[in-house]
């Protein structure tokens, strides 16, 4: 009997499958070739130009003119809409039809008045199917609308994904007709493209891998292209290999559809709501062919818009979350960055996320669900545990650039002891599509084998929106359970996290802060994005004290909760994690800093004060009211012009001696007499370093950055001046030269009674891949610094004796940071930057940078800050610097009133260490918190 000659080299085999459904080689008699049968032209295509984005119904109201396939529009971030009437031959009754639609843009098809399917190229999505298999009761005379956007999944960047959009771009319908599909050369590609990876991943040394490779190269053998009765012999070899099933203590992997949609990022808020609107109504046709897909979706602000702006779809997304397939998670307004929103922000965060949820959908999230943000406070697990939360997953710390994070499921330990199961899919991916190396990484990549056997993998394209597609699924369908992978099934998180929990008792604890090693540039860019956002926090907190206040005195006030919770949402809004940290377009930063200004003008017209009161010393309480008398200190400040030019201020508790480029000679703590900067060292020097990251530009800055470190600025434009001569303020001000394109004024100022002297600065930035700071050199030896988060504070080392210490050459804190050794502490405040580096004795404060992408004017002009510096004695809680650093970031708020009003303290607090961050009327989540919750 004959035997067919079996060959062993894998290349050629391997290459064999490779190029039989290759889409670049042999397409005229190979599989691939065959996937589309017969094509006809549409009836007519006509378009509409817009340079807004409107809503269908005004669409559609518009003149459209005819248009010719491979015509150009544009520019960037115009709306393109088309009008498709298409007629099916009657001859392709019984065959799957649909509209191939392929064009630089992103899309929406809109049939019978909405939204239907999104499609973009990027997104492997260029086609509408208009019928499964058509039959005699089909319209064969359709009309759809094409709503295509004028900038691709990830924006426009010209010359890199990253680089600022080209405003000029033009774009292009290259491909729009009627096809038919073959959904059985569709079917057999993709066993014949699961088995050729398998073959790949699986390795050379691995049986299962050569199983493979023979088996598909006998598929090759039974298929016909050409013969579509050939294609079942071939799938059953497959589907053989696929049914072959793993042992009982494989590793199971929770397959969940996923689409990450940025709030704003290469693209603005705007252009969101219509990525948002694309992914999920491709999400919601899935759901209805594919019972069993489960699709996660998180931040609240998402569905806000999806319902006002595509009420019939929102209508379809309820439907299927009742049903247990569209899953909300996350229970945030948006995904927030991780490290700069203030704690009460993060609690808002989760208030007005979760309220959202149990509002819409009866529901309130279980995890919290931020797989894409720059690093995690060591307080979020305090945070969500009070708000019902006990889960987490994300995935950001398997970009770090230096050490690998030891785990992938564990226990999170917050600041308070508060633990959260936490998760990280060992595929090291939130926008999986399905294929074998991501199975096979997601078990080779565990770094909990034998603790946890369990793990996620979330499927879709994610970041620019588009979500799971079909083939994605049907991908994961066939290897279910096969030999030599992992287990698939289709899951929820609340299934993974319960296996997760069930078998947790060798679980490792992590305690602390999630520390990215990488984007630490965040911390700093766009500075006016995050002095906004320091300043909206200080004025929402205030208008909810004064508002308390009023109420706590007049039962009869009205609370403004109404129009707080917008102005919250906004600031919300501009909390996600591609906005406060400044790696967004300029559009997006434009959106943001509106957001702020009506932040800041609504918040106005609900407290109004008057800030045109002269220089007052007055004694108030913490919360509360004090007239404002004139009264005097018993040391005023006095400023002394010595004879070498230096100016020197006292004020009894601090001496400083002020050299003429503004810099500090001394700084003494008077009591003591302890000096606080270091021998023959000057403090408040400006210093520039060069700033070039290897990518990533608005988001990092390198270690190397340090080795580039210039000279302290030192070039005199106007020298020390006195501005206030003493008694209850001095002052002086000054002007240098950063560069021929900067210049820094700053006004150093002591106030009688101050611990710290206050730096009032404008910079004028003009500069390119530049990063300036300010530095401190103190008389302060600690192997640790302590730096303020959100709700208490937390110490980082001052050395760099292991990689894990070097890696945080650059790191984020709040109002303030402390350098102490015992009895004696020197600590840096500020009123809205987050940048901090301190090294041995070197405190320095991150000011400016000057990246060029995503946004090519990113923190170019005029820059307003002030950061004070706080010798003090003792340590720093005993000192009060938490309370100085609430002086600085929120002032006293002056209003005119009557004379006779007595003065009122509304609280007290039993110890110093105490501090009342938030007063307002309670809000309570009932179902979540059965004691109720504010």
């Amino acid at each position: 009997m004959y035997h067919q000659p079996v060959f062993k080299n894998r290349r050629t085999l391997l290459e064999r499958a490779e190029k039989f459904i290759s889409e670049i080689y042999f397409t005229d008699c190979n599989l691939r070739g065959r996937l589309y049968g017969d094509s006809y032209p549409l009836e007519f295509l006509t378009s509409f130009l817009s340079s807004k984005r409107i809503p269908f119904s005004e669409a559609v109201s518009q003149n459209f003119a005819p248009y010719k396939i491979g015509d150009t529009f544009g520019p960037t971030w115009c709306t393109c809409w088309f009008k498709v009437i298409l007629r099916i031959p009657e001859s392709w009754r019984g065959k799957e039809v649909h509209l191939l639609w392929e064009s630089d843009g992103e899309a929406m098809v809109w049939r019978d008045e909405q939204p239907v399917q999104g499609l973009t190229k990027e997104g492997e999505k260029t086609s509408y199917i208009l019928s499964e298999c058509l039959g005699d009761d089909d319209p064969h005379s359709i009309t759809l609308y094409v709503e295509m956007a004028c900038n691709g999944l990830f924006g426009a960047g010209q010359g890199s994904m990253i680089a600022a959009p080209d405003p000029n771009r033009k774009y292009s319908v290259h491909k729009a007709e009627l096809v038919v599909l073959h959904r059985d050369v569709r079917e057999t590609l993709t066993d014949f493209e699961m088995m050729v990876d398998i073959v790949k991943h699986l390795g050379e040394g691995e049986q299962r891998g050569y199983q493979a490779l023979f088996t598909v190269n006998q598929m090759v053998n039974l298929c016909d292209p050409a013969q579509p009765d050939s294609f079942p012999k071939a799938r059953a070899l497959a589907e053989s290999f696929f049914t072959q099933r793993n042992g009982g203590s494989q590793h199971t992997v929770h397959a969940m559809g996923h689409c990450h949609i940025d709030t704003a990022w290469l693209w603005p808020y705007e252009e969101t709501i219509r990525k948002c609107g694309r992914s999920w109504v491709t999400a919601v046709r899935l759901m209805e062919k594919n019972p069993d897909f489960r699709f996660t979706c998180s931040q609240a602000q998402q569905f806000q818009w999806v319902k006002s702006w595509y009420p019939g779809l929102y209508a379809q997304i309820q439907h299927f979350v009742k049903k247990g397939q569209f899953i909300p998670v996350g229970g945030t307004w948006v995904e927030m960055d991780g490290n700069l929103p203030s704690g009460e922000s993060m609690v808002r965060q989760f208030l007005e996320g979760q309220r959202f949820f149990h509002q819409e959908f009866g529901i309130y999230c279980k995890e919290f669900w931020l797989p894409d943000t720059f690093g995690y406070s060591a307080q979020l697990p305090q945070i969500m545990q009070g708000c019902g939360i006990s889960r987490f997953l994300t995935q950001k710390l398997s970009w770090n650039l230096v050490n690998t994070f030891p785990h992938n499921t564990f226990f999170w330990e917050g600041l308070d002891g508060s633990q959260v199961l936490t998760h990280f899919p060992p595929g090291n991916s939130y926008e999986m599509k399905g294929r074998v190396d991501e199975l096979v990484n997601t078990v080779k990549n565990n770094k909990d084998k034998g603790r946890a056997n369990h793990s996620a993998a979330l499927f879709g394209f994610g970041d620019g929106g588009g979500g799971p597609t079909q083939l994605m699924l049907d991908r994961l369908t066939r290897v279910q359970d096969t030999d030599g992978l992992p287990k698939v099934r289709m899951s929820t998180p609340d299934q993974l996290f319960s296996e997760l929990l069930a078998d947790s008792a060798l679980l490792c604890t992590w305690s602390g802060e999630l520390f990215l090693e990488l984007h630490n540039g965040t911390y700093t860019t766009q500075a006016k994005i995050k002095r906004g956002n320091r300043q909206c926090e200080s004025l929402l907190h205030d208008i909810e004290v004064a508002s308390s206040l009023a109420l706590g005195q007049d039962k009869a006030f009205h609370y403004p909760l109404e129009q707080l919770q917008e102005l919250w949402r906004l600031l919300l809004l501009n909390q996600f994690h591609d906005v406060i940290p400044g790696s967004c377009i300029e559009m997006v930063v434009e959106d943001a800093m509106c957001h702020d200004k009506q932040i800041l003008a609504s918040a106005l017209c609900h407290v109004l004060w008057s800030l045109d009161l002269k220089s007052a010393l007055v004694k108030v309480p913490s919360v509360g009211r004090a007239l404002v008398t004139d009264t005097q200190p018993a040391i005023p400040v006095s400023v002394t012009v010595q004879a070498d030019g230096t100016v020197l201020m006292e004020n009894g508790i601090l001496k400083t001696i002020i050299n003429k480029d503004g810099s500090l000679a001394s700084l003494c703590l008077m009591e003591s007499n302890r000096e606080a900067l270091s021998d023959g060292c000057h403090g408040n020097q400006f210093v520039m370093f060069d700033d070039v990251p290897l990518y990533w530009d608005a988001w990092d800055v390198m270690d190397y950055h340090l080795q580039t470190r210039c000279q302290p600025v030192t070039e005199v434009v106007e020298p020390v001046q006195v501005v206030s001569p003493g008694g209850l303020r001095g002052s002086v001000r000054f002007t240098l030269r950063i560069s021929p394109k900067s210049t820094v004024t700053q006004e150093v100022v002591l106030d009688a009674m101050s611990p710290y002297v206050r730096f009032n600065t404008q910079v004028e930035w003009g500069e390119s891949h530049k990063f300036l700071k300010v530095e401190f050199p103190v008389l302060v030896r600690s192997s640790n610094a302590t730096y303020e988060i959100q709700f208490g504070h937390l110490q980082r080392p001052t050395h760099r004796n292991t990689s894990w210490d070097w890696a945080r050459f650059e790191v984020w804190g709040h109002k303030w940071a402390d350098l102490s050794e015992h009895n004696f502490g020197v600590s840096l405040l500020n009123d809205c930057k987050y940048g901090y580096s301190i090294h041995k004795n070197l405190m320095a404060l991150s000011l400016l940078r000057a990246p060029k992408a995503p946004d090519a004017n990113a923190d170019m002009g005029a820059h307003l800050f002030t950061y004070a510096i706080m010798p003090h004695a003792g340590s720093f809680q005993t000192a009060g610097v938490i309370q100085s650093a609430y002086n600085l970031n929120y002032p006293l708020r002056l209003f005119k009133t009557s004379t006779d009003t007595a003065p009122w303290s509304a609280f007290s607090v039993d110890a110093a260490a105490v501090v009342l961050e938030t007063i307002k009327q309670v809000e309570v989540l009932r179902s979540l918190f059965p004691q109720g919750h504010s």
